[in-house]
């Protein structure tokens, strides 16, 4: 049984505890089943290990399986000693990795790289039905790349359909103690009142305070909130009325797309911002810390490829 005096705690020790694959395996296991074991089929306890296949064999149900069944690991072919330190590396990046640099640090293929990394990205993803409370701020934002660095054909579609251009995202940020502020986002189809003040009204708790800039969607959330608004027009800071927490984390994001990812494709923006939200939650803790809790993330989120690229969707009509 691993102790969590032995876990590593910077990049180089978890290349080196995960490059034995044992070491890994019970790592892992003991992570997913801190009290032994059990079928992730029927939930029976005490199943076989096969040490030369390094799986389990339910007593009960007959059924074998892996540590990484239910995960985002499951059907992969690459070892815990790739998956490992891939995940320790983006949960760490500051600023991202990109398949490319994970691909050539890792000796897989850009391919594997990128299908890792959005695997990953969905383990960062925390829903929560809790609604925030507090001070609050809230504000939308854009995503996208300039119409004068696009192909000449890819810009003329898009002057031709601004709206298109860019994808809309809705944040709230709570603020709080020095370093302790919290974030939640989401992608968001549109920007409309119904739409916006429904996303407030699902993630807020009738009473805080809110503070936004002066789009007239936000116009009547004083009917169930403390609401004060500031123009940016006249300026970005009123006293304790401003956005600025939230421009900040919009300024990380697209700080992040443009130098680490260089460009986003909007089918795949929810998961570009799920990691940037679980990093800049995520800020105050160890790198070790944030590896642990990614890695207990895993469970039940597994994606396949065809699903990540949009492959089963429909095509869409003019």
């Amino acid at each position: 049984m691993i102790t969590p005096y032995v876990y590593p705690e910077t990049l180089s020790d978890a290349i080196r505890y995960f490059a034995d694959p044992d070491r890994a395996l019970s790592f892992l296991a003991q992570l997913r089943w801190p009290e032994g074991a059990r079928c992730v089929h029927c939930s029976a306890d005490r199943p076989s290990f096969l040490k030369t296949r390094r799986i389990w064999k339910c007593r009960a149900c007959k059924t074998q399986f892996s540590v990484k069944l239910g995960t985002i690991f499951e059907d992969s072919p690459l070892g815990l000693d790739k998956w490992l330190p891939a995940l320790w590396l983006i949960a760490n990046a500051k600023n991202g990795i990109s398949s490319y640099e994970l691909h050539r640090a890792l000796h897989v293929t850009q391919k594997s790289a990128w299908f890792m990394l959005h695997r990953i990205r969905l383990a960062m993803r925390a829903k929560s039905f809790e609604k925030l409370n507090g001070t609050l701020e809230i504000d939308e934002s854009y995503i996208g790349g300039k119409a004068g660095n696009m192909h000449k054909a890819k810009r003329e579609r898009v002057l031709k359909h601004p709206q298109k251009a860019k994808a809309a995202v809705v944040g709230i940020l709570r603020r709080g103690a020095k370093g302790t502020s919290s974030v939640r986002a989401a992608v968001t189809h549109e920007v409309t009142k119904p739409a916006l003040q429904r996303y407030v009204r699902e993630h807020i708790e009738a009473g805080s305070t809110v503070y936004t800039d002066a789009y007239l969607s936000y116009k009547g959330l004083d009917r169930d909130y403390v609401h004060d608004t500031i123009d940016h027009g006249i300026a970005y800071v009123r006293g304790e009325t401003h956005t600025q927490g939230l421009e900040n984390f919009w300024s990380l994001l697209k700080r992040t797309i443009k130098g680490t990812y260089v460009s986003v494709d909007p089918f795949h923006l929810l998961r570009y911002l799920d990691e940037q939200v679980y990093r800049f939650n995520a800020r105050k803790r160890t790198d070790g810390e944030r590896f642990r809790e990614v890695i207990r993330q895993i469970i039940g989120k597994r994606v396949t490829y065809s699903a990540l690229i949009g492959k089963d969707l429909s095509p869409a009509t003019a």
